[in-house]
């Protein structure tokens, strides 16, 4: 019998619980004939690559005279995101640590809890506990078959959280959150980052939710991080979305007039930041 709270994480994510079962799907290629097939229920993969904080993060910490802190020796977790949200216990689904060059690698990741996506989490004093989406569904139409690698984690130090914070104003965080937040972290957050195909920033871009009411907790900070408005992005590249800080959504994202850009799962949950790279096609770059 399926746990209470997969149920409900299946229904706030909009599967069928059946979705969220057993699946065993042949893997992908252009010719089947000798294709094995692959029991999701069973498999484990790896996932490898490498953590470094945000690049905008780091010029804020380099324009504010501050260092950049190291991330060696620092926990990694790798989670389904949204059954974190919804206090799912299983969606822990691996733990390593970052070394001396940023690198990581966690083995042994079951993909048969994954509904929508794998994020790797880094959580530390200093840091804000933030996701980085590593795998999506919305890209795949199928769980991981075979290991992740060049995966990238994310790192946001509280400062460039708290600059986040004041740009988008403690009064715009009070009315999403209706009192129950004054912060981002407190809310919940995504911050998403939109790139080309060479992975620098585009500026101009609209990102629209596949739900009307949340297209009004969208903001687009200025290059500078003193302002943020709800137009479009600016050089950065980046967005942020403001949670209402009650109980975990999910919904999709796109870029507004971008075909090429596909849609992709997100949700927010309060105390969790989630790092969402939106790129054309189906390759990050």
């Amino acid at each position: 019998m399926m746990r209470p709270r997969l149920v409900l994480c299946c229904a706030l994510l909009g599967l069928a619980p059946s979705a969220c079962g057993p699946s065993v799907e042949p893997d992908p290629g252009v010719d089947r004939s000798d294709s094995q097939m692959v029991d999701t229920d069973h498999l484990k993969i790896t996932v490898t690559g490498r953590a470094e904080f945000l690049p905008e993060a780091v010029r804020l910490l380099e324009a504010q005279g501050q260092p950049v802190p190291s991330l060696e020796g620092l926990a990694l977790t790798i989670e389904e995101p949204l059954r974190v949200g919804v206090s799912d216990p299983d969606s822990v689904l691996g733990n390593g640590s970052i070394n001396a060059s940023g690198d990581f690698s966690v083995p042994d990741v079951p993909v048969r809890t994954v509904n929508l996506s794998l994020a790797a989490t880094v959580e530390h004093p200093g840091l804000v506990r933030s996701s980085t989406v590593v795998f999506d569904t919305a890209i795949t139409r199928t769980r991981p078959r075979t290991d992740i690698i060049g995966a990238r984690a994310w790192a946001l130090p509280v400062s460039f959280h708290d600059a986040l914070t004041r740009a988008i104003g403690d009064t715009a965080i009070r009315t999403h959150t209706e009192n129950r937040a004054r912060t981002l972290r407190e809310a919940g957050f995504i911050i998403g980052r939109v790139v080309d195909a060479s992975g620098a920033p585009v500026a101009g871009a609209r990102i629209v939710p596949d739900a009307g009411p949340f297209a009004s907790r969208i903001y687009y900070p200025a290059a500078d991080f003193q302002s943020a408005s709800q137009g479009a992005t600016s050089a950065t590249g980046l967005f942020v979305y403001v949670h209402s800080g009650a109980a975990a959504d999910a919904f999709t994202l796109s870029v507004e007039g971008a075909p090429g850009y596909l849609p992709r799962h997100a949700g927010a949950a309060p105390g969790l930041g989630l790092v969402l790279t939106l790129y054309p096609g189906q390759l990050a770059p």
